[in-house]
């Protein structure tokens, strides 16, 4: 069959291209086939000589993500380009499909991702079939892209961090300010298109804005005869001001950049490309941005690491005379450029400091300084989050910082609270025994923490060894004869009016007594002794309600929450299709969802027509 739809194509190709140029007809109509007839044509020539028409044709159309990645002038030989690419996209969706058996057992082998660390052949042509399962249509497939997004996440973030550790180890002459915070906002968005190259771009753009206020302050000026990349500084004051007032006029008053005073614990101030696309952040990411227009443009400003409020210095002194902290004015990019004396810095944060927190700082101080802004801030994370904010920055100040064991603690105990959720990765409770060891070692002062944790991370382990299997919840059970919603049902919150979807129940509060205090449960009508639902709510936490707080959604709609595709493949548009995982643990759910939207639809209906 597949030798009949190739023979069939190659055939229609000259009639449908003899209208078009003799050369470039036929490689059009054979680009505009169906790809599943590109892949049988490329499959089949696949051991035989390559048609001549399927030279340089269909790689960079079939995957045109992937053209970045090749050199214009380079000849490619795309048949063989897409038999490892073919292989790979294989690979990837046998890896995706088998993801969500391994995951959804309580006991997951702690090898989850050897699999994909051990792959053959290029990881950006695996990464592409994972963004290609992304970027499937409609509302199916919902799991695969579930996986797919987590291991995408995993294998960018690896490669991210190989690379700042890398970049760390290069000599402060050869480090960039910008590309060290380029590599954070990869770390913690690795599913965003974010390179420095792009940054760099829109980074230029502004130079040449800036370039161009200047032209009208001072037409020879030396800095419009900079060629990008170069080095250059200007050696004379009064030129670099010209310099920063042309910088001042086109960030602050053109193109309306300025510090989020609304917004300022919000991670995103923290991201460069979001800085750019914002045009808000706060002292630190603003100062960045600052300091990389000014180098570019010859202005030689230094970052300092001033305590709660970020800053630039800008010497006045003498070349080769000695200097203090008085010979600078200091910068505050996220007061519009503003420029300060020392007396003002201080008046700027309400308290007198030493003349060492004036002092020029490197690269790894300022990205310690972001990074430890975004730990703070996923401390912030509330109950119902993954703390993956925290999982990233705690990731990247160990990094830089490997033996910081105050650190290397927060990790262990977010790690085992992570580890102890039934439905969370079991391999992470060993990885806590791997940091407790570490700790151990650095700090044997730190035995009675440690132990604490050993203990408590050796009692899960022996209960889950004791745990057989998943437990499956029969509708049919008299237990659970109150049970009137079921998986997989769009249902309204009577109280607080959210919209969610049902991926678990029990027959009565299956929580302790004090989360049933906290949550002042009694005051219900059934109290505790009523079904309660595990449920996914559009805001995106989840939450466990109570069966007389619930309502069906007549009006039912698709859930935005990431954890949708862990639980159910499909949303049909009246309901959600459980996975594999919940057809186990709720085998007879299936039929009762299907009937009660039947139901549900049919008395909609009926009171309309009435």
């Amino acid at each position: 069959m597949a030798a009949a739809a190739v023979d069939s194509a190659m055939e229609v190709v000259p009639a449908l291209a003899e209208e078009a140029a003799p050369e470039v007809a036929g490689l059009s109509c054979l680009v505009n086939l169906p790809g599943e007839v590109l892949e049988y044509i490329l499959d089949a020539s696949i051991g035989r000589a390559q048609h001549p028409r399927l030279r340089g044709c269909f790689s960079p159309r079939r995957w045109p993500s992937l053209m970045k990645h090749y050199s214009p002038t380079d000849y490619v030989n795309w048949l063989e380009e897409y038999k490892v690419r073919q292989k790979a996209g294989l690979e990837a969706r046998k890896i995706v499909a088998s993801f969500s058996k391994r995951f959804f057992s309580e006991h997951v082998p702690c090898n989850g991702f050897s699999d994909i660390e051990n792959l053959e052949g290029p990881e950006i042509f695996f990464e592409d079939e994972l963004v290609c399962i992304l970027n499937m249509e409609g509302r199916k497939a919902l799991t695969w892209k579930y996986y797919a997004k987590k291991i995408l996440y995993y294998l960018r973030q690896q490669k991210i961090l190989n690379n700042l550790k890398a970049f760390l180890q290069q000599p402060d002459d050869y480090e960039s300010y910008l590309e060290g915070a380029v590599y954070i906002d990869q770390y913690c968005n690795p599913l965003s298109d974010i390179s420095l190259k792009d940054i760099q771009a829109q980074i230029d753009s502004i130079v040449e804005l800036v370039c161009k206020t200047l032209r009208g302050i001072n037409s020879r000026h030396p800095s419009l005869a900079f060629k990008a990349g170069e080095s250059s500084m200007i050696m004379e004051i009064e030129l670099q001001s010209q310099v920063l007032d042309a910088m001042n006029y086109v960030l602050y008053d053109q193109l309306k950049f300025k510090g989020n005073r609304m917004d300022y614990y919000n991670a995103l101030n923290l991201y460069m490309h979001q800085v750019l696309i914002r045009r808000t952040g706060i002292p630190i990411s603003m100062s960045l941005l600052y300091l990389t227009i000014a180098r570019q443009l010859g202005v030689p400003l230094e970052p300092v690491n001033f305590p709660s409020h970020f800053l630039l210095r800008w010497c006045q002194g003498a070349e080769g005379a000695t200097l203090d902290i008085f010979d600078y004015i200091y910068i505050d990019a996220f007061g519009k450029g503003k420029q300060l004396t020392v007396k003002e810095c201080e008046y700027l944060i309400g308290q007198h400091v030493t003349a060492a927190l004036y002092g020029v700082v490197n690269v790894k101080k300022v990205l310690q300084r972001m990074v430890g802004n975004l730990l703070s801030l996923g401390k912030r994370e509330g109950i119902d989050q993954s703390y993956q904010l925290l999982r990233d920055s705690l990731d990247l100040y160990l990094a830089m910082y490997p033996d910081q064991v105050q650190l290397l603690l927060l990790q262990a105990r977010l790690y085992f609270h992570l580890g102890i959720w039934p439905e969370k990765s079991f391999c992470l409770v060993l990885k806590v025994l791997d940091i407790l060891q570490h700790i151990q070692t650095l700090d044997p002062g730190q035995h009675g923490a440690v132990g604490y944790l050993v203990q408590h991370t050796l009692e899960h382990i022996e209960r889950k060894k004791e745990e057989v299997g998943v437990e499956v919840k029969l509708r049919s059970d008299e237990k659970h004869r109150d049970v009137c919603y079921s998986i997989g049902l769009i249902m309204k919150h009577k109280r607080y009016g959210y919209n969610c979807v049902i991926y678990g129940w029990d027959p009565t509060c299956m929580m302790g007594h004090e989360w049933i205090r906290n949550m002042n449960v009694h005051s219900l009508p059934h109290g505790h002794h009523q079904p309660f639902y595990n449920v996914l709510v559009e805001d995106g936490s989840c939450r466990y309600a109570a069966q007389e707080n619930l309502e069906y959604n007549v009006e039912p709609q698709e859930i935005s929450h990431p954890d949708v595709g862990r639980y159910f493949s499909e949303f049909t548009g009246t309901h959600y299709i459980p996975n594999a995982e919940l057809e186990i643990r709720y085998p007879e759910d299936l039929e009762f969802v299907y009937e009660t939207v039947q139901n549900i639809y049919s008395a909609k209906k009926e009171s309309i027509d009435e």
